[in-house]
């Protein structure tokens, strides 16, 4: 969730005659679980305090209540065994931690730790803690305390090569990696670890390998492309590069975890199942996504993201008239939402209603002027309309605003040349071979353009 969702800090606190020195924060000073074995259960657990939940959605404030309604309880009955109150630590401390109240969070796993040293449950959460907090020294350390209790574990593996590669350490990286590829070969998330482990340590035959592999493994990871692209370039094959470089995108693969996938779970939340929504897109499970996001308007019917999400996700199942109706709604609900513009106006475009959709994607760009995609969809749709001098503009603005995107420059000279407009057409492809020096589509223009050009300037080379 969004860092909206608060900014107190949820107290710990200690009321242990056994510590009657106070309570030092877990985070910096609680005991290591080497350590720990030997407590009683009493000096290990911990009461927990909320903070005042009020400005959170209703249905998180309900589990949050919930769950720490059923901490308290157990903490009560001095009989709980230490392996169910330290589950009782660790559901609470998954909730606080999807609600981003991280030191909390962390709170509740080190308590959990402590009362149970041998389950990697909680060193493992709190390595992604503080992966996601950006610490990846911190996380490395509880990952490597996790993968000492369960040394085969192919998702502590990954992750804990991934933050050694986070900290410039790709050879303690590298056989982490390898060592996952050993449990499951077509591991995308294995492979694009060693890849991206062999490409820093400038071993780039070995990584081409490992990134090929891992591509295809899950051609939905885009990502990979921008590492192909490096690889490719730094072992001096350019055509190459060029070709992942026009493919990147988002996309990271990621190792089947079942323990993430019960935290990503846990927050019944519209953001949660945005979220999750939009994971399950980006790997191609569109009816997944679909499903999730009507499960976050259950939540919230009037969210004009959501609604925006689910029109997505029904015009890539192919459902046309169900996404018209959600993007609509939720532009009753947000007139000046750019994204539902964008939305119908790719719709109807799609559909061939070329004045309807620049009618939206006008819309789009009016309300946020950056909008990259939304001017690109108004500029061909102006094209398709015949009205080829009202889209130059839109294609000067989207070079300004992503001058990496050699398809703008490209569509940008053919319209100047097309409007007879030689010498701004020969200009701008100059302008463009600076930026993209190895593009050939941009030099091959370019070379035809003064066979094409009556100018005799622009047909002889020479600077107007």
């Amino acid at each position: 969730m969004g860092r909206t969702l608060g900014t107190g800090v949820i107290a710990v606190t200690c009321v242990l005659a056994a510590l009657a020195g106070g309570c030092a924060p877990h985070d910096e000073s609680a005991p290591s679980a080497a350590g720990s074995s030997s407590l009683p259960r009493a000096a290990a657990a911990r009461p927990v305090a909320l903070p005042d939940v009020s400005h959170l959605a209703k249905s998180v404030q309900e589990q949050l209540r919930e769950r720490h309604s059923a901490l308290m309880t157990k903490l009560e009955d001095r009989t709980t065994p230490a392996p169910e109150l330290a589950d009782a630590y660790g559901e609470l401390g998954l909730i606080l931690m999807a609600a981003e109240y991280y030191e909390a969070a962390a709170s509740c796993y080190l308590t959990a730790q402590e009362l149970v040293p041998d389950d990697a449950r909680w060193p493992y959460y709190l390595g992604h803690l503080y992966r996601m907090k950006g610490e990846a020294a911190k996380a490395a350390e509880f990952f490597s305390r996790a993968l000492d209790l369960k040394p085969a574990d192919a998702p502590t593996l990954i992750w804990l090569g991934e933050m050694y590669l986070d900290q410039s350490r790709p050879d303690q990286a590298q056989p982490l990696f390898l060592r996952a590829l050993s449990r499951d070969p077509n591991s995308a998330a294995a492979l694009s670890g060693a890849g991206r482990a062999a490409l820093a340590k400038h071993e780039f035959t070995r990584a081409i390998d490992y990134l090929e592999r891992a591509l295809a493994a899950d051609p939905r990871a885009l990502s990979l492309h921008y590492s192909l692209a490096a690889a490719y370039r730094s072992a001096g094959q350019l055509d190459q590069a060029r070709a992942h470089l026009d493919q990147r995108g988002g996309g990271r693969p990621a190792p089947h975890d079942p323990l993430m996938e019960t935290y990503e779970a846990v927050l019944r939340s519209p953001l949660n199942y945005e979220t999750q929504g939009l994971r399950a897109l980006e790997s191609g499970q569109v009816k997944e996504a679909t499903d999730l996001f009507r499960k976050g308007l259950e939540l919230a019917p009037d969210d004009p993201k959501l609604l925006h999400r689910l029109g997505t996700a029904l015009f890539m199942e192919g459902d046309t008239a169900r996404a018209v109706q959600q993007f609509e709604q939720a532009l009753r609900r947000a007139p000046e939402f750019p994204k539902a513009h964008f939305g119908l106006g790719m719709v109807f475009s799609l559909s061939g209603r070329p004045a309807e959709a620049i009618e939206h994607f006008a819309a789009a760009v009016k309300y946020q002027p950056d909008y990259v995609e939304a001017r690109l969809g108004l500029a061909e749709a102006l094209l398709a309309t015949g009205r080829l001098q009202e889209s130059l503009p839109h294609f000067e603005r989207i070079v300004e605003l992503d001058p990496g995107f050699t398809g703008a420059w490209v569509m940008y000279a053919k319209t100047l040349i097309q409007l007879r407009r030689y010498r701004e057409a020969r200009d701008r492809l100059r302008q463009a071979r600076r930026v993209h020096p190895d593009e050939p589509e941009l030099r091959d223009l370019l070379v035809r353009l003064p066979a094409a050009a009556p100018d005799g300037q622009v047909r002889d080379g020479r600077q107007p």
